[in-house]
């Protein structure tokens, strides 16, 4: 059965087409996931689905009492104080019902024998509609959502929402929108205030909704996951594909290739018959060529396969090649107010290495950046940025933007020898043309003070990159071009982001930062990630030998097998704490010797030979440690 079918439809204001002749069909617990470049027409989508907006031509059909609930990107919560309260408003008609149940229920004990009639069949018919709505499940069915999100549902009752960060409104928002009932819901950009965690527990979530989904988003990895279906607005239409992200990138490209074949060979066929009629329209063949020229002009014209207009050309040059240590990091603690975010942390950044650190929200991410980039002072230990190396540093709130300026000012001050052409052209790299330079950065959406943000950051020359969540004002095109410019760019990068696609697309090593603490993983996140699923099973496993046996008895049997695995498991615990302890003192070495004080003096340089020489034995122990705990991991795995 349709949800939702919108025939041929057009919207068009003045001279600017936004599509025509949109075609999409939303069956039940269907997913679609909605891509195209900002300005495409994604919310104009929306708010023809639900009704806000009319098309210029064309159908929108809804099935009949279809409730659609639509998740934008500004959260209200108006009349309630605490976060449990707004996440309950959805069932703000229930909870009212169920508080006159309550009172009704009091009233009927008092008067007991006596209780009118009335007052009897008023409780009976409430209490069948509240049972009818599942209203004994409702406080179930918010927690659920609030500790999924990332909310702890205690706290909540009396946490207020004028306490609550931008972010995690955004996640308040998006618990509203998922415990409404609804057979069609509308997402709006959802992972913009999810980390790694939330994100994947949103995927799950949406699986198992009986109602279908629409989600517009600019994360591959989370559209692979949670859309069977999607929609690509682009060039004044809409084209469907079905699956997800990838299967969508593999079906255009092969679309395009079909479409330019088709223009091609049609060209070439106008291409003889307007050089047939040329040269025989005066001639004896007077009559076959006018022939030809009015089958001509009925000829419907096939278009060619659209260019990625508006995509960014974006390239980082860099002006000078650094040293071999990009940044250093010493001991570092660094804590806000009473709260420790990171403990005793020793790494090296070099020369080349993508750095991609992740976790948490609240984790101190964004503080750790202005700590390494010396924009505040650590609160021991020391981080230092690397002889030669230039850092260019992409804000996440974009602040590096001068608001009071225009754009051609803000290149113009970066590049006072450019002329004019060079200025533009420069910003029509990033997509903004003719009078679009003289707009001031304050009148930017986000997604265009991104762009600029880049702009600049592009003329830097700069041999070390920092990006703090670059991916969340752009869409899926910029994102697409972003990657390839640092994929080819010849320096060192450090990116704090949860899009996890970019992620396993650049990474070289991964720092995960929790609980105060740094893992300082050697490998990609793709790897990261296969690393931690597997850690995750094992703990598992472990917590499951761990548990009490229902009975205290046991055969021997039995006893002699909970021995044997007890003493596995800690040979494996022992074994992983020694790598541990190895990969720190491994870390340390690398802090000593990437100081320069310890060369200066001849004394100290003979010093430094024996670290270098304890570093390689450590190195060396190091990965003798690996294998004895892969070898103690698998023994108490087949225990």
């Amino acid at each position: 059965m349709s949800l939702l079918n919108i025939s041929s439809a057009s919207v068009v204001y003045g001279r600017n087409v936004l599509f025509r002749d949109l075609n999409l069909v939303v069956d039940q617990r269907q997913r679609w996931g909605i891509v195209g470049r900002n300005g495409s027409g994604k919310t104009t989508l929306f708010r023809l689905i639900t009704g806000e907006q009319d098309p210029n031509s064309g159908v929108v059909s809804r099935a009949s009492g279809l409730r659609v609930t639509m998740l934008d990107q500004h959260r209200e919560f108006p009349g309630v104080e605490t976060v449990w309260d707004a996440a309950l408003s959805p069932y703000a008609h229930l909870v009212e019902l169920e508080h006159q149940m309550l009172t009704h229920a009091a009233q009927i004990g008092e008067l007991g024998e006596h209780a009118p009639e009335e007052l009897l069949h008023r409780y009976g018919r409430d209490l069948e509609q509240f049972q009818r709505a599942d209203g004994y499940t409702i406080d179930a069915r918010v927690a659920a959502v609030l500790q999924g999100l990332g909310f702890d549902p205690d706290r909540a009752r009396t946490q207020l929402i004028g306490t609550l960060s931008g972010g995690e409104r955004g996640r308040l928002g998006l618990a509203c929108q998922l415990v409404t009932p609804a057979d069609l819901l509308l997402l709006d950009e959802p992972t913009n205030h999810l980390d790694l965690e939330t994100t994947q527990w949103l995927e799950g979530h949406l699986r198992d909704l009986p109602g279908s989904v629409l989600i517009v988003s600019h994360d591959r990895a989370f559209l692979d996951t949670a859309a069977d279906y999607m929609l690509h607005l682009e060039g004044g239409t809409g084209q469907t594909y079905d699956g997800g992200y990838t299967d969508f990138v593999r079906q255009r490209a092969e679309h395009r290739l079909s479409q330019q074949r088709a223009f091609d060979k049609q060209s070439k066929v106008i291409a003889a018959e307007e050089d047939f009629i040329r040269r025989n329209i005066a001639g004896q063949d007077t009559r076959q060529a006018k022939g030809r020229r009015r089958r001509l002009t009925r000829l419907p014209r096939l278009s060619p396969p659209p260019e990625d207009q508006g995509s960014m050309a974006i390239r980082f040059d860099i002006r000078a090649r650094g040293g071999d240590q990009a940044l250093v990091a010493d001991h570092v603690r660094v804590t806000v107010e009473d709260r420790v975010l990171l403990e005793d942390f020793s790494s090296v950044i070099r020369r080349g290495d993508v750095v991609g650190l992740v976790g948490p929200n609240g984790a101190g991410k964004s503080t750790l950046l202005a700590t390494l980039l010396g924009q505040r002072p650590p609160d021991q230990g020391s981080a230092r940025i690397g002889d030669s190396v230039q850092v260019a540093f992409y804000r996440q709130d974009l602040a590096q933007v001068p608001q009071d300026k225009t754009l051609f000012d803000i290149i113009n001050d970066m590049r006072p020898a450019w002329t004019r052409g060079q200025v533009q052209g420069h910003l029509g790299r990033f997509d903004f043309s003719g009078d679009e330079v003289l707009r001031r950065a304050g009148s930017l959406s986000g997604g265009e003070r991104a762009r600029v943000a880049l702009a600049m950051m592009m003329l830097e020359g700069a041999n070390l990159l920092v990006f703090d969540e670059p991916t969340n004002h752009l869409d899926v095109e910029s994102i697409e071009a972003l990657e390839d410019a640092i994929e080819v760019f010849e320096g060192t990068v450090l990116i704090v982001s949860h899009d996890r696609a970019l992620l396993r697309a650049l990474t070289t090593r991964v720092w995960a930062l929790e609980n105060g603490r740094i893992e300082d993983f050697g490998g990609g996140f793709e790897d990261w990630e296969a690393t931690k699923a597997d850690r995750a099973e094992r703990q598992q496993a472990i917590a499951k030998e761990a548990a009490p046996r229902r009975s205290s008895k046991q055969p021997a049997q039995s006893r002699t097998q909970h021995s044997v695995t007890r003493t596995a498991r800690r040979k494996a615990e022992q074994a992983e704490a020694r790598v541990h302890a190895l990969e720190k003192r491994a870390a340390e070495l690398e802090a000593k010797l990437s100081d320069s004080s310890t060369y200066t003096d001849p004394a100290t340089a003979l010093r430094a030979e024996e670290l270098s020489r304890e570093l390689e034995a450590t190195r060396a122990e190091l990965e003798q440690a690996f294998v004895e705990w892969t070898k103690a991991a698998e023994a108490m795995d087949q225990r």
